[in-house]
C-alpha cells in the first residue's frame, strides 16, 4: 500500500468511526496533501511532536475534524481559530469544508509561514491569517465572528474571557478539551458567575485508534 493510500485509509476509517461525513471527495485529497506537507516541514521546524503516521493523523487531523458536525458547511460559516499553530483545527476544517470563511490567529512566525504555504498550495480562498496574539488591543481592528474555537490556548474560563469582545450576541464558542473538561467548566462557573456565555452542550468523543477521550464544550453568548 502506498503512503498516500495508507494516509487516506486512516482518514476514512477514522472519520467513519467518529461518524463524520466528508462532503467533498476533494477534501480527503486535500487533507492527505496537508499531512504530507506537515511531515516534510516538520523535519526542519517543530510544528508537531514526532509520532507515527496514524498518531499524527488521529491527534491532529481527525481531532480537528470532530468540529465539522458543528458547522453548517452549506451556509458559508465564519470561523475564528485562535492560536491555530500548524492549522489545527481551523485549516483542517477549511480543507474539508471549502465554503468556510476562515480567520487564523497565530503569533509564531514560522507557523504563519507554514499556514500561508498550505493555504496557497491547497488553493483555499477566504482564508485570513493574522500574525498576532488575540488580545484586547485588536478590538475594533477585527470583526466579530459567529463561531470561535481554539484547541490548546487556555483553560475555558480564560478563553471565554478572551473571546468575548470578538463574539456577537448569539455567537458560539467551541472549546476542544480532554478528560478534564468538567473541572474547567466548574472553574469557569466559580470564576465568572456573570459570564455572557451559557453552556449549551458537551459532546464527548473517543478517538478511534488511541481511544483517547475528547470533550467538545459548546457555549453560546446570551448576554452582551
Amino acid at each position: 500500500m502506498s503512503a498516500v493510500m495508507a494516509c487516506r485509509e486512516i482518514i476514512l476509517q477514522g472519520c467513519k468511526a467518529l461518524g463524520i461525513t466528508l462532503r467533498h471527495e476533494e477534501g480527503v485529497s486535500r487533507i492527505v496533501y496537508y499531512y504530507n506537507e506537515l511531515v516534510k516541514w516538520n523535519r526542519r521546524m517543530n510544528l508537531v511532536s514526532q509520532a507515527s503516521e496514524q498518531e499524527i493523523i488521529e491527534s491532529h487531523f481527525l481531532d480537528s475534524l470532530t468540529l465539522l458536525p458543528q458547522l453548517d458547511c452549506a451556509g458559508r460559516p465564519e470561523l475564528l481559530d485562535v492560536g491555530t499553530g500548524a492549522g489545527f483545527p481551523g485549516l483542517v476544517l477549511k480543507a474539508a469544508c471549502p465554503e468556510l470563511v476562515l480567520t487564523l490567529v497565530e503569533p509564531r512566525a514560522k507557523r504563519v509561514t507554514f499556514l500561508r504555504h498550505m493555504a496557497r498550495s491547497l488553493q483555499l480562498e477566504n482564508v485570513t491569517i493574522i500574525e498576532k496574539r488575540l488580545e484586547p488591543a485588536l478590538v475594533g481592528q477585527l470583526p466579530s465572528f459567529p463561531v470561535i474555537t481554539s484547541r490548546a490556548v487556555a483553560n475555558i474560563s480564560d478563553f471565554l474571557e478572551l473571546a468575548a469582545p470578538f463574539s456577537p450576541l448569539g455567537g458560539t464558542v467551541l472549546c476542544m478539551k480532554g478528560p478534564k473538561a468538567e473541572e474547567e467548566i466548574s472553574q469557569w462557573q466559580r470564576d465568572q458567575p456573570a459570564s455572557p456565555y451559557t453552556l449549551r452542550n458537551i459532546v464527548t468523543l473517543t478517538l478511534p485508534f488511541s481511544r483517547a477521550m475528547r470533550n467538545l464544550v459548546i457555549f453560546g453568548k446570551t448576554r452582551g
